[in-house]
């Protein structure tokens, strides 16, 4: 007998659509998808692609405002959308909206499986008060298990007394099939470098590609490739993929780097990202703060080495140790510098990179994190 799961989970986020797929097409669950909202425009411009789904869903009504740093959303008709969709076990994504709470003591008092599906990481820095803290503390509490995404967040859950509950990991995944073979046209039709020509791309170049904001480490990226001998600078441009806060910041400081090549693409959508993947040399992601990184995914995908600071929650499970790239430590500019130079300078080793991303990331297909969430449903619903 089918198991049916709902899913609550904050938007209808393009690398979430495949893995819901995936659970949508297993023979022994029927998935149904609560969105809190279709996007967020104050932080997303993706495209919503309602096209791509094949899975039941329902986008709540909403009221979102941006407070500053904080992100108020609150929706209403949770409980009658649950109640339609007669649940057997709920997976929540995230704890810090109403409609969390609301759907955690809806499933405790008709004693449903409720199961929190965990990002977060020990090396978050966002700021963590008392209060959220204490407040996080007592959801976890509500929890019957935990649904994470790697190793850095497994043992995150495990800072805290969750007793003996049951903790499943669904590998954090996006489209592999589509960044790679968006990866393989490029390659193909960039075989006499006219492809580059006609994108307006360096003939070499890493890559940078989220929000342009101080905590991703924009500014540290910026100030690494300026410490790059002046040769390398010479032939290796530096390409930003993305837009926001910092992006006049960043272009101003972009001019003060000769000899150089520093090109700010702007927000790309999903189509438009294989190309750039493909032709870099390596993608560099110094973030200060991450839960994961799907940049990281989709540039594993598309056989590009990395260059990313430990705090990102993928680290652990993609870089760490695998020989698809380097690790730096956040703010370590002279470090980030060194990665850099060294992954652009030897040929052999990132080819070497290059297939062992391809191989790595074979494992975090929407297949493998359908399946881990698929796991969870089945254990705690016996």
């Amino acid at each position: 007998m089918k198991r049916r799961l709902t899913i609550i989970t904050e938007i209808i986020a393009p690398y979430r659509i495949p893995v819901f797929n995936a659970l949508a097409a297993l023979p022994e669950i029927d998935v149904m998808v609560l969105f809190l909202s279709e996007t967020d425009p104050s932080l997303r411009e993706w495209r919503v692609c309602t096209e791509e789904i094949r899975f039941r869903y329902e986008v709540l009504p909403s009221f979102r405002r941006r407070l500053g740093k904080y992100n108020l959303l609150l929706n209403h008709g949770v409980t009658a959308a649950l109640r339609r969709a007669r649940p057997d076990v709920v997976l929540c994504g995230g704890y810090g909206y109403l409609a969390s709470w609301r759907a955690a003591y809806w499933a405790r008092q008709r004693h449903l499986p409720f199961l929190l599906w965990i990002e977060s990481t020990a090396a978050d820095q966002r700021s963590r008060h008392l209060v959220v803290e204490s407040l996080k503390r007592h959801y976890l509490n509500l929890c019957g298990g935990f649904v994470v995404p790697g190793q850095s967040s497994c043992d995150y859950v495990k800072l805290f007394p969750t007793g003996n509950r049951p903790i499943f990991i669904a590998p954090n995944a996006i489209d592999n099939d589509f960044f790679h073979k968006g990866a393989e046209d490029a390659w193909r039709n960039d075989s006499d470098g006219q492809l580059r020509q006609r994108l307006d791309l360096p003939d070499a170049y890493f890559l940078y590609v989220g929000r342009l904001v101080e905590a991703k480490g924009v500014f540290d990226l910026i100030e690494a490739y300026a410490k790059l001998e002046s040769h390398l600078r010479s032939s290796v441009g530096l390409v930003f993929v993305g837009d926001g806060s910092a992006r006049q910041e960043l272009i101003a400081r972009a001019r003060n780097v000769s000899p150089g090549r520093i090109q700010f693409r702007g927000f790309q959508q999903k189509e438009q990202l294989p190309v750039h993947y493909a032709l870099a040399r390596a993608l560099v992601f110094p973030t200060y703060s991450d839960t994961w990184g799907f940049v990281v995914n989709e540039a594993m995908a598309c056989g590009l080495p990395v260059i990313a600071s430990k705090v990102a929650g993928c680290v652990a499970d993609l870089i760490e140790g695998r020989g698809t790239g380097f690790t730096i430590h956040p703010g370590d500019v002279s470090a980030l510098a060194s990665a850099m130079r060294t992954v652009s300078g030897d040929d052999n080793a990132r080819a070497q990179m290059s297939r062992t991303a391809l191989r790595r990331i074979l494992d975090y297909s929407p297949q493998a994190c359908a399946a881990g969430i698929a796991e969870s449903a089945l254990s705690v619903t016996g």
